[in-house]
């Protein structure tokens, strides 16, 4: 089932937010706002070069790496709002609880106790999750103009210093909103955003202060879906999660809460198409913000390009009980963008693509499966190479002879190491 966003926004449930934070963000409807159309790629250092998913950024402050955005005037970031989708997410689990509130206090102490898993504290989508749901929850410290996205550890009594306790008032009564425990889901090897940990976590958590922790939150449906079925689904304990993983949409029958959808065909889809752009010599605009011959375009409220971050970001959708059977196929292809380009005037070509970790769920299930579609269409051949998520090596070194191909679409497994691919490009 094809759905677009409008349709999405018809069905009930929380709806979109306004984007948050995304001052440089401005919009791509017809292409106004997109940058100058692109020469065909004629040497190595002009060709197309896609990072997506981990936007180079220093993982320290989230400064972005603008040497590695700038490597050529082919160079874009694809990915999605991080800031608009954080504060969905925190603002999706406060109205969870509102409307629930007579049976989410488990043990009526008047204190709204939530965990929460940590992707990588390194990564700046995972530090834009964690920093929308602690300003929605009250729970936010500010630190240097920022909120603290640091994990906790153990808080039970309130007591850490990165977070605080907050207030919600529901019906004339204030409640205490606090953060019990947090923590980075991180193996012993180095890979993060890891879905095992996260289900030895919530066991943990539950067996020290169990009926505590009235409300389970994740910074994505990988790690969400393992503690839900560690412990939350059967003790009945709202979970949510990010990514609206199939998996996740599925269990929201069950009793898993809610996720965010990352408009996931927005993106499989942008990171092909500006390629095919480049390598078609036309507009960059064409067939997103501009509708192309085959009649392919994406909605103007789906997207935004910031030219200052040469990034093009996906806008997030809050996906509930109330609108989940809109979401059951993650790997949907968008509405208005899933018409065949003509071989003649795009004719095949091949491209390099990698993934940080052939292990993660949502690029896996998700995100791979609508770049293979998408590849037909755009007529691309890819060459998908996968990493072990924790060295960036496992990936480069599959890179042996990069004038082979056409363009690259870069996924690194740290968001510092831009340079590590295109050092390789010439």
């Amino acid at each position: 089932m094809q759905v677009s966003r409008r349709q999405f926004l018809q069905v009930g449930g929380l709806g979109l937010m306004g984007a948050m934070g995304a001052g440089a963000l401005v919009g791509c409807g017809g292409g106004s706002e997109a940058p100058a159309g692109s020469e065909p790629a004629a040497s190595g250092t002009d060709k197309p070069v896609i990072f997506y998913n981990r936007q180079p950024s220093n993982s320290s402050t989230g400064e972005l790496d603008m040497t590695a955005l700038n490597y050529n005037k082919n160079t874009y970031y694809v990915g999605f709002d991080a800031n608009q989708g954080g504060e969905l997410e925190g603002t999706m689990i406060v109205d969870y609880i509102k409307a629930h509130i007579d049976e989410i206090d488990r043990n009526g102490d008047g204190i709204i106790g939530y965990v929460l898993a940590i992707g990588d504290v390194g990564h700046n989508d995972s530090i834009a999750r964690t920093r929308g749901c602690r300003k929605a929850l009250g729970t936010a410290v500010e630190k240097d103009g920022a909120i603290v996205s640091d994990a906790a550890g153990t808080n039970t009594d309130g007591s850490a210093t990165v977070v605080k306790d907050g207030t919600l008032e529901v019906d004339g009564k204030t409640y205490t909103v606090r953060e019990l425990a947090s923590q980075e889901m991180k193996t012993t090897a180095g890979a993060t955003w890891d879905a095992p940990t996260a289900g030895n976590a919530i066991s943990t958590w539950a067996s020290s202060f169990g009926d505590q922790i009235d409300v389970v939150v994740s910074n994505n449906d990988g790690m969400g879906m393992a503690m839900f079925n560690a412990w939350s689904k059967e003790n009945k304990v709202p979970t949510f999660g990010y990514d609206a993983n199939s998996d996740a949409v599925a269990a929201i029958a069950e009793g898993y809460a809610g996720t965010i959808s990352q408009n996931p065909a927005v993106q499989a889809y942008l990171t092909l198409r500006l390629i095919r752009n480049v390598l078609d010599g036309v507009d960059i605009d064409t067939g997103i913000g501009t509708e192309d011959e085959a009649g392919n375009v994406i909605a103007a409220d789906d997207f935004k390009y910031s030219a200052d971050e040469r990034s093009y970001y996906a806008m997030n959708l809050a996906v509930t009980a109330d609108n989940a059977d809109k979401f059951v196929d993650a790997t949907a292809l968008y509405e208005t963008a899933q018409e065949q380009l003509s071989e003649d005037d795009s004719p095949s070509k091949k491209i390099w693509l990698s993934i940080y970790n052939s292990a993660d769920n949502f690029l896996s299930s998700t995100y791979q499966p609508l770049l293979e579609k998408y590849k037909d269409i755009l007529n691309l051949d890819l060459e998908i190479v996968g990493g072990d998520g924790q060295s960036e090596s496992s990936i480069t070194n599959k890179l042996a002879d990069p004038s082979s191909f056409d363009g690259f679409a870069i996924n690194m497994v740290k968001t510092d190491n831009g340079a590590s691919y295109t050092s390789l490009l010439g």
